[in-house]
């Protein structure tokens, strides 16, 4: 795991400084600073995982970088919105306040629309993907994978289980966070392997695992993290009496699934050998994370 820590504090800084040009190009605003805002800092694990399955396939990261930039610009979209008061009403975010609070909720609607547009603008430049059918792959499965089939439908999906009669059953909750959390990681670890033209359903399998994985340690963290390393308000869900995994299967029984999961995710890589080492860090550092 530890080449894997290095290799994304390598990389992060990379990703955030293509994003930020991006955005920077734009004609100044207070939409545009917002954008700029709420797309600095995190982890920027999506774009790593683009960035390591395109090398997996041959692609260096020079090409790499849009699609990177991309799907974290996609990721900071859903967080904006995420974050507005419609939706879970959170106001602060990587310890810094949430852009709505920062400027106002149209401002942090319209800067999430322009990310979320800026993304797909990216994948469609020539230097996005070798080919143009490539490029358009890449386009059309991240509308699937951000749109009504994915992390949008996940994100309704938990809107609709806070008002609902019915509690969440443990499918129901892994199809909906199949959609909200998995659908971008799944995307992201595929990535390389569509713009190579290559067969992506080795990384499928292994990024739905990591996804499942990724949102079970997020509700172990939300019990047991510290509000100063995650940076943002922990136990809502507890609080708000959402079914989660951790509600569900109990603590241990949540810890067992994720570390199972994490198996499955390393195993799916087996076809890639040793190329596929820091992959495979990425999948024990979604449940030894702290933040």
């Amino acid at each position: 795991m530890s080449d894997f820590a290095a290799a994304l504090a390598a990389l992060a800084p990379r990703i955030e400084a293509r994003l930020q040009a991006e955005i920077a190009s734009l004609p100044a605003s207070g939409v545009r600073d917002a954008m700029a805002y709420g797309a600095q800092g995190g982890k920027k694990l999506r774009g790593f995982l683009v960035v390591d399955s395109a090398r997996l396939h041959g692609i260096g990261p020079g090409m790499a970088l849009q699609a990177a930039a991309a799907i974290e610009a996609i990721h900071a979209y859903s967080l904006i919105h995420d974050d507005l008061p419609a939706m879970d009403d959170d106001d602060l975010r990587r310890g810094q306040p949430t852009v709505h609070v920062k400027w106002s909720e149209a401002t942090a609607i319209l800067a999430g629309d322009a990310l979320q547009t800026l993304a797909f603008g990216l994948l469609a430049r020539a230097d996005a993907a070798p080919t143009a059918a490539a490029r358009l792959d890449l386009v059309a499965s991240l509308a699937q994978a951000s749109g009504g089939a994915g992390m949008v439908l996940g994100q309704a999906l938990d809107i609709a289980a806070e008002t609902s009669a019915t509690p969440l059953t443990l499918d129901a909750i892994t199809a909906l966070q199949a959609g909200k959390t998995g659908a971008l990681i799944e995307w992201a670890a595929c990535a390389g392997a569509r713009m190579a033209g290559a067969d992506p359903a080795p990384l499928a399998r292994y990024a739905r695992a990591l996804g499942l994985a990724f949102q079970i340690a997020d509700d172990i963290l939300d019990i047991e993290g510290d509000a100063a390393l995650a940076g943002k308000r922990l136990q809502k869900d507890e609080a708000a009496g959402k079914a989660t995994f951790v509600s569900l299967l109990g603590m241990e029984r949540a810890k067992a699934r994720a570390r199972d999961l994490v198996a499955e995710a390393e195993a799916a890589l087996a076809v890639y050998g040793t190329q596929a080492h820091l992959l495979q860090g990425a999948a024990q550092f979604v449940i030894a994370r702290q933040s």
